[in-house]
């Protein structure tokens, strides 16, 4: 497709956009039909909706009437009005800014970590911090764990031992209900992107090491920084992104533990603020201006990473 976009065809000077775009497919068309199946899927299932959101987030919508048009409302009541929203904006980048960057490099440091290990070792490690993010709703037994009454293991314990006197109500305190969810969201973290990072350490030449042995490369961690992290930007970017849209899209795993809506909306996210309006009063617009808000912010962060990963080339 790269070959395809950048071909020069003559005598394409003082034509327009969509003439030379026309002249490129009639001349390139067996690159771009190979991959008008994607285009089409991608355009109807990712592009088309995020232009949909953005066009209902400018209306009054509930699904029953047709869509009326009131400009900027949504927005004005999203920042000037909505209490519970700017709650949710804080949890949302306290959570992102903890879980987001702890969970990525968690994740390539056991992979960097378990990646010269014999293959049968390595496959077992892989396997058993996999585990907790294939384990679908295994990670309710935390609400046994933190549970809020002496039958809970944490409270027993610390009862048993005589730390507190009466059980913590680790799901309903405000007080401890981030940072309960923080570690379940961390025990859950080493999914695709370690997976990732593991595949792209295996496919890293190892010719390269060699050469920089004799170039003075003396120890791992010289490696790391001068061979490991260049060779894997491609990687650490997938990783970057699958990280950002995890921390910021965070609620499945949420809401189960806190509740919806959670005490205090200590836990309120701006996708759960998002399912509120959405799936329950269907005040499709405003859900919408919400969606938009939270889509500006992941491509934001997502840009933000690109341009320091950028600067491993360097």
């Amino acid at each position: 497709m790269r070959s395809a976009v950048s071909t020069t065809v003559p005598g394409n000077r003082g034509l327009s956009l969509v003439q030379k775009l026309r002249r490129e497919i009639r001349t390139n068309k067996a690159p771009y039909l190979f991959v008008a199946p994607y285009a089409m899927l991608f355009f109807l299932f990712t592009v088309l909706p995020v232009v949909i959101a953005i066009g209902l987030s400018f209306t009054h919508y509930n699904m029953l009437q047709p869509p009326k048009w009131i400009g900027y409302q949504n927005y004005l009541r999203l920042f000037l009005s909505d209490d519970v929203f700017l709650i949710a904006v804080k949890n949302t980048f306290v959570f992102a800014l903890i879980t987001g960057p702890l969970s990525y490099f968690a994740c390539f440091i056991f992979a960097w970590l378990i990646n010269d290990l014999q293959p049968k070792i390595r496959a077992v490690l892989t396997l058993l911090l996999f585990a907790p993010s294939l384990s679908g709703r295994l990670f309710m037994i935390w609400t046994v764990m933190f549970g809020g009454d002496s039958y809970g293991y944490i409270n027993g314990f610390l009862l048993y031992w005589g730390i507190i006197d009466e059980p913590i109500q680790f799901l309903l305190d405000p007080q401890w209900m981030m940072p309960v969810v923080i570690l379940v969201v961390l025990w859950m973290s080493l999914g695709t992107s370690f997976l990732a990072f593991i595949a792209g350490l295996q496919g890293i030449d190892t010719q390269l090491f060699e050469a920089a042995a004799v170039d003075g490369v003396r120890n791992r961690w010289q490696e790391l920084f001068f061979i490991t992290l260049p060779q894997m930007k491609g990687y650490l970017m997938f990783g970057a992104i699958m990280s950002i849209t995890g921390s910021f899209a965070a609620a499945a795993n949420i809401i189960p533990l806190v509740g919806f809506p959670s005490t205090d909306y200590a836990c309120h996210t701006i996708v759960t603020h998002l399912i509120d309006y959405g799936n329950v009063r269907f005040e499709m617009g405003y859900a919408s201006a919400i969606a938009v808000i939270l889509f500006a912010a992941m491509v934001g962060m997502q840009r933000l990473v690109q341009r320091i990963l950028n600067s491993l080339e360097s």
